[in-house]
């Protein structure tokens, strides 16, 4: 397994995610692209202290930019969305 702070870049905070958080008790968060869902949920249980019950991940295609001539991307990025057991929170700064 990796560091767990390795795994678990950052939290995402959008108007979807605060709607997860307090409807069904999930949280968001970007993470190394090549984590599994195992990884993961070990690293967040490590770093917060909560148990995780599930793990959903999806791979964020990164978008075509242009500067002047040249074509770009931006990197691709993976997504994670962590559910809690019942009871338990991660309090985040917004």
């Amino acid at each position: 397994m990796k560091n767990s702070y390795s795994v678990v870049k950052r939290v995402i905070n959008t108007e979807k995610s605060t709607d997860f958080k307090q409807k069904d008790n999930k949280y968001t968060f970007e993470v190394d692209i090549s984590a599994n869902k195992i990884d993961i949920a070990k690293a967040v249980e490590e770093l917060f202290k909560v148990k995780v019950v599930k793990v959903n991940t999806s791979i964020v295609i990164g978008k075509k930019r242009r500067v002047r001539s040249a074509l770009g991307k931006r990197p691709d990025w993976k997504k994670a969305i962590v559910k809690l057991r019942t009871g338990d929170r991660i309090e985040i700064l917004e």
